[in-house]
């Protein structure tokens, strides 16, 4: 684990402005290996043009996360996260991104593959096999992106690819009997070539039903659902994995 000293980060926090700003993490540089990752209690919507603040929902997120991130280590998947801070906050390894892509696993045909490729499953169809795609990270829409270009680039496309898959048979086995339709993940590479998980994961990254067929993630806020009814599906959900 990285050594962080004696540095406070929440010191960093109160007397430094973020390093990067986005709309639902801020970060701050620790050291050169290091980062202190402030959640912002934000949920987004591009497909459904919805952006709100939704109190409650961090300190669920990071509680999701940080037994994910321990399930994860645990079966040998490395992880940005290093140790919770307080409610919604949390030190992690830091990693450089670049190009700003995504890498997506899909169990269902749902969100971007009825959009992207309309015709070629039916609605919610349980796909045949896993599908791993890689997205470009731009507004107002991720776009998908050749996996050659990243070749191009030396990404570990193969690495990454397997490990995506890697992770989604392991949190299908931690989530039984909810199912997982989908989930993001963006990677790091370390000194090594290696990728390591250095988002968030959470239920702002995937699609969860319930054995009844609810629905336990974003896609309630994105079909219009009431603040309350979200960290009410979380906290359920939480409940669940603990």
């Amino acid at each position: 684990m990285t050594n962080i000293g004696n540095t406070d980060p929440l010191q960093i926090e109160q007397h430094r402005s973020p390093s990067i700003s986005g709309r639902s993490k801020k970060l701050w540089h620790v050291d050169e290996e290091t980062c202190f990752v402030r959640l912002v209690e934000s949920l987004t919507s591009y497909t459904h043009e919805r952006h709100e603040l939704v109190s409650g929902t961090g300190p669920l997120r990071l509680d999701f996360y940080e037994m994910a991130a321990s399930r994860l280590r645990e079966e040998g998947i490395p992880c940005a996260f290093l140790r919770r801070v307080d409610q919604t906050g949390y030190l992690a390894k830091y990693y450089k991104v670049s190009p700003p892509v995504e890498v997506i696993v899909k169990n269902r045909a749902v969100g971007s593959t009825l959009r992207k490729y309309p015709g070629l499953f039916a609605e919610e169809e349980v796909l045949p096999r896993p599908v791993v795609k890689f997205d470009y990270r731009c507004d107002p829409e991720d776009q998908p992106i050749g996996e050659d270009y990243l070749r191009a680039l030396g990404i570990p496309v193969e690495k990454m690819y397997k490990t995506a898959l890697t992770v989604n048979e392991l949190l299908c086995e931690w989530l039984d009997p909810i199912q997982l339709w989908d989930f993001c993940l963006i990677f790091g590479i370390d000194s090594e070539g290696d990728p390591s998980i250095i988002s968030e994961v959470s239920p702002d990254c995937m699609r969860l039903r319930a054995e009844d067929g609810s629905m336990l993630d974003k896609d309630i806020f994105r079909n219009g659902g009431e603040h309350t009814e979200i960290t009410t599906a979380w906290k359920e959900l939480i409940e669940h994995v603990s």
